[in-house]
This record gives C-alpha cells, sequence and structure tokens, in this order.
C-alpha cells in the first residue's frame, strides 16, 4: 500500500516529466515559429486593410487559432457580416482536424475529456506534426509535448499577426516580400518530413489528384477533406508491404 510519501514522490516526478516534454515540444516546433509568424504577419497586414482592430484580431487568434481558417474569415469579412456562411466556411476547412484528432488518439487514451479539450484546442498542424514525427520515430511522446509544441506555435502566430497588422497602413503590398509564400514553404517542408519511401507514392498522388478535382469541381474548401479522406481510405485498403510486416514484427518482438 502507498503513503502519502509515496504518491508526493510520484506525482512530483510525473510533473518533472510533463515539463520536460512541455519545453521539448517548445524547443522542437521553434524551427517552424519563424515561418509561422512571417505568414501569420500577411493576416495580420489583411486583416488591418479589412478594419479589423487588433483586439478583434486578438481574440480570433486565441478562440479560432487556425491559419487556414482566419484567412478564409478576414477575407470574407464584409459588413453586415455573414455570419453563417464564415461559419460554414470555417467548418468545411476545419474538419480536417477529425483526422488529425484520431491520430492522436494513442496520446490521448484514458484521458479525462476536460484535458482532451484543453490540450486539443492547441493542436496546429506544425505542432501536430512535430508530435507524430516524434512518435514515429519511437521516442518517448505525450500531450505535453504536444501542449509545449502549440504553445510556441501560437505564440509565434500572434506576434507574427499583432506584428503584421500594425505594418498594415505601411505596407500595401505584402507580395513584394515575398511573406506569402512562408504558408506554402512550411507545409511543403512538413509533408515531405513524413515521406517513409515507396509505400506513400500512391496515396500522396491520390491525394493531390483528388484534391484537384475538387477544387475544380466544388466550390469552398471541400477539397481538403476530399483529398486528406481519399488519401487515408486508401491507404487503409493497401496490402502491407514485407518492409512494413518485417518492421512490425520487430516492434512486437
Amino acid at each position: 500500500m502507498k503513503t502519502t510519501t509515496d504518491i508526493s514522490i510520484t506525482e512530483q516526478v510525473e510533473a518533472a516529466d510533463s515539463l520536460s516534454q512541455l519545453k521539448a515540444g517548445f524547443i522542437a516546433n521553434l524551427v517552424v515559429a519563424a515561418s509561422v509568424a512571417a505568414y501569420g504577419s500577411v493576416l495580420g497586414l489583411i486583416a488591418a486593410k479589412k478594419g479589423l482592430s487588433w483586439v478583434e484580431l486578438l481574440v480570433m487568434n486565441l478562440s479560432v487559432f487556425a491559419g487556414s481558417a482566419q484567412f478564409v474569415m478576414v477575407d470574407m469579412w464584409l459588413p453586415p457580416l455573414p455570419i453563417a456562411e464564415i461559419t460554414l466556411a470555417v467548418l468545411v476547412i476545419n474538419m480536417r482536424y477529425l483526422l488529425v484528432g484520431a491520430s492522436l488518439e494513442p496520446l490521448f487514451a484514458e484521458k479525462p475529456l476536460k484535458e482532451k479539450m484543453v490540450f486539443i484546442h492547441l493542436v496546429a498542424d506544425e505542432n501536430w506534426a512535430m508530435t507524430m514525427a516524434r512518435f514515429r520515430r519511437k521516442e518517448l511522446t505525450t500531450v505535453w509535448f504536444l501542449l509545449g509544441g502549440g504553445i510556441c506555435v501560437q505564440g509565434a502566430w500572434c506576434a507574427g499577426t499583432m506584428a503584421g497588422h500594425r505594418l498594415g497602413t505601411v505596407i500595401s503590398n505584402p507580395e513584394q516580400f515575398g511573406l506569402d509564400f512562408a504558408f506554402v514553404a512550411v507545409f511543403t517542408a512538413l509533408v515531405f518530413s513524413f515521406w517513409r519511401g515507396r509505400q506513400d507514392l500512391w496515396p500522396w498522388i491520390v491525394t493531390a489528384l483528388l484534391a484537384f478535382i475538387a477544387e475544380k469541381l466544388i466550390p469552398g474548401k471541400w477539397y481538403i477533406l476530399v483529398g486528406g479522406i481519399g488519401g487515408a481510405l486508401l491507404t487503409a485498403f493497401m496490402p502491407v508491404s514485407h518492409q512494413q510486416k518485417s518492421q512490425g514484427e520487430k516492434n512486437n518482438g
């Protein structure tokens, strides 16, 4: 039977481990923080020209915290505000987080709902990619690593958008500085960090093809969901390669 002292020591060890994971997650995401701030500044510039105050932009950052969705929200920000259309557009764009959340199930197993809601709010594409890459390398990865990355990414995002908002009256054409390409660059780097070999080739091709076709045929941002689900389904039904079988046997052994 554990004594009060034993329980206290255990809690201290768990707290130290959590803090270590939080710090590791924050540091790991510093490599993408500069890019996040860069394309965040573009959003800030656009928001300033749309007439959003810095308070409104900050509230949006903290409550929505989804770069692509916020770009769409700001683009649609015209009086009178089309609340229903904005809400639907954001829901469609962020439906990819259903897949993101499902992929994080191993980390959130046996966690209470309240804790899940707090941690999942700070999940962005960048810290999710960093977390899953670490998890696949079989390194110790917990929700605290994910949270540390989320804090880093949100801090960079807020700093970038606020700086861009302040410069909004000075810079009329942000594209001339190439800031808009930072969004594409960081996601390209994150995608290729997941490349595992030839077994990924067909899912990637099918995902890109479905997304391209959907973008041409379906109005809005449905191509994000169509491409993601199509690639995921293909991966699920593909036969397991000899290399994957060997790796699974190795892990089980």
